[in-house]
């Protein structure tokens, strides 16, 4: 990619990065990820494809990073953390896998009760594991603003977060677990994820899924 169309800096670095974490995306989603207008989002993506480094898929409307674009994402990533104190992360990332490990639990509950699909019908089971996510997300609030606090770009998780919350309050139960429609559980991993990135973490030695 030519020095006009450096992908490592600020924004356009978001939209490359933001697709590495969600693996395909419409383009709207993207900006939501990144709190970036629509436009620009779309600017970003167009460079993206000149450079081969993205695909889009027509049939589904989603964006996707091609084999080219996923081997160079460490690099530019690299680029973007390398003025970042990733150590003053660790303790915060401590007290996020202990919320995972609660959240895991809590998204079973969710979706199952007394070992059969949760069908949402009694609305007291249901009351009482969305007072749980209330406190949850209470916990984890203040975890992900300090660590935004370090890394900048995490920033748009912590409205992302409460505003999925504020939905399955609300009686949006998709908004609890559902997949690839910006539920709670879709937010966390994301967070999740880019924070494994972030900091050149092993997933798998890690053992938090």
């Amino acid at each position: 990619m030519s020095s006009e169309r450096n992908i490592t800096h600020d924004a356009r670095f978001l939209t490359h990065h933001a697709l590495r974490i969600k693996g395909f995306a419409k383009s709207e989603t993207l900006a939501e990820m990144t709190a970036l207008e629509h436009a620009e989002i779309e600017g970003h993506l167009a460079d993206l494809a000149a450079a081969e480094w993205a695909m889009f898929r027509e049939a589904r409307s989603l964006w996707q990073l091609t084999p080219a674009g996923k081997a160079e994402h460490p690099k530019v990533l690299a680029a973007d953390v390398a003025r970042i104190d990733l150590g003053a992360m660790k303790p915060h990332y401590r007290d996020f896998l202990e919320l995972n490990t609660a959240f895991k639990t809590l998204c079973g509950d969710w979706q199952l009760r007394d070992g059969a699909p949760n069908d949402h019908s009694d609305q007291a089971y249901d009351h009482q594991v969305v007072r749980r996510l209330v406190d949850l997300h209470g916990d984890a609030a203040p975890v992900v603003t300090v660590m935004s606090g370090i890394l900048a770009r995490l920033s748009p998780y912590v409205p992302r977060l409460a505003g999925t919350c504020e939905a399955v309050v609300a009686g949006r139960t998709n908004m609890f677990t559902g997949v690839m429609c910006g539920s709670f559980h879709d937010v966390w991993m994301e967070l999740h994820e880019d924070l494994i990135l972030s900091q050149g973490i092993d997933r798998g030695a890690e053992g938090s899924f």
